[in-house]
Formats: structure tokens, sequence, C-alpha cells
């Protein structure tokens, strides 16, 4: 897990457990920090081959999810954007909305990594929409932290601060761990650090 700490630590939450999310994955586990150059996870490639494994032939919708994030985060993109597109089909069929807007920001993560920034970039400002019309607070940071990786990798700083500094504010305000909040606030950091070397 990513080291925790940082200068605002755990925000602290009045309102008890946050109910279960959409986003809701096993893959933090596998995430042991983020490579403070290019914001991207650092992996435990050994336990997330494992656990792909474990998965197997699984088309739930909670493994499909888990796959994606997983087959994106070891390298192995173009299955990921097929079971992405598999998981997007199938959160579309339950009618649940804010399944759907988690499974279109997985996508879109794997555009990113893909190279393909644009289209990320594009599908990560519908989902970011979305959730802040419906008030999915969680989704909605998730998405604009993921967006602010996009606008990161196209050297647009500016556009890459804003969205980190949203990400840390929603999350703030829906009582995150410590573990989400500090990647947001790295996020911020690194993009200040690179905004005043910039001049």
């Amino acid at each position: 897990m990513p080291a925790r700490g940082g200068t605002l630590g755990a925000p602290v939450n009045h309102r008890g457990p946050r109910p279960p999310s959409p986003l809701q994955e096993h893959t933090l586990s596998f995430i042991i920090g983020y490579d403070p150059i290019t914001l991207r996870e650092k992996v435990d490639l050994l336990a997330a081959g494992e656990r792909l494994e474990e998965l197997g032939n699984l088309r739930s919708l909670a493994a499909l999810n888990e796959k994606v994030a997983l087959l994106r985060l070891v390298g192995r993109l173009d299955e990921a954007w097929e079971i992405a597109n598999e998981a997007l089909r199938q959160s579309r069929f339950t009618g649940n909305r804010e399944q759907a807007v988690a499974s279109r920001i997985r996508r879109a993560q794997v555009l990113q990594f893909q190279g393909k920034l644009h289209e990320a970039a594009s599908e990560l400002t519908h989902c970011i929409l979305d959730s802040e019309v419906h008030e999915w607070t969680r989704l909605a940071a998730y998405a604009r932290q993921h967006r602010g990786k996009v606008y990161f990798d196209q050297g647009n700083l500016d556009g890459a601060l804003a969205d980190f500094t949203a990400a840390v504010f929603l999350r703030e305000k829906d009582g995150a761990d410590a573990d989400e909040l500090d990647s947001s606030l790295l996020a911020v950091a690194v993009v200040e650090s690179h905004i005043a070397a910039r001049g």
C-alpha cells in the first residue's frame, strides 16, 4: 500500500462507514506506491498475476471490473480494453447508471495507458459531469483524479492541478481513507513542483 501520512492525515468522518461504492475493488492491495515522476501506480506484479489467475473465467460485474484494473496495472492493455467494454455492457444491462459511470472511468484509464489521451480525457469529462450532476462524490473524485493524470501526460499542468485539487476536496468531503487522499496530495505536490520549475 502507499505510505500513509501526509500533512493533512486521514480526514475525520463523523458520518460512520461509507456506503459500498461501485469502485469497490481489491486492486489497492496490489498498489505499493506511486511513481513521483509519472504518477503511475507501482504494482506488486506477482501478487496481481496470482489474483488474475484466481479470478479465472468469472464473469460477474465485480470480477470483470477487478480484471480490468489488474490487467491495466500489469500492462495487458488489449485484454483490459476487451473486458472493460464487456463490463460496461453488463453495467448498462443492469440499469445501474452509477455502475455504468464507474465502468466508463475504468475504460478511460485503459485508454490513457494505451496512449489515447484525447479519448481518455473526453470520456472522463463525461463521467465527471454525470457524477457531479447526481452528486456521486466518490465517483467524481475518482474521475477528477484520473483526468488529472491524463492532463499531466498531455503536459497540461494547469488542468492537472485543477483536477487533482478538486479530487482532494471531494475525497475530504467524502471521508476518504488515507491512501486515497495521499495519492491526490502527492499528485498535487508533483504538479506544483513542475509548475514552479517551469517558472
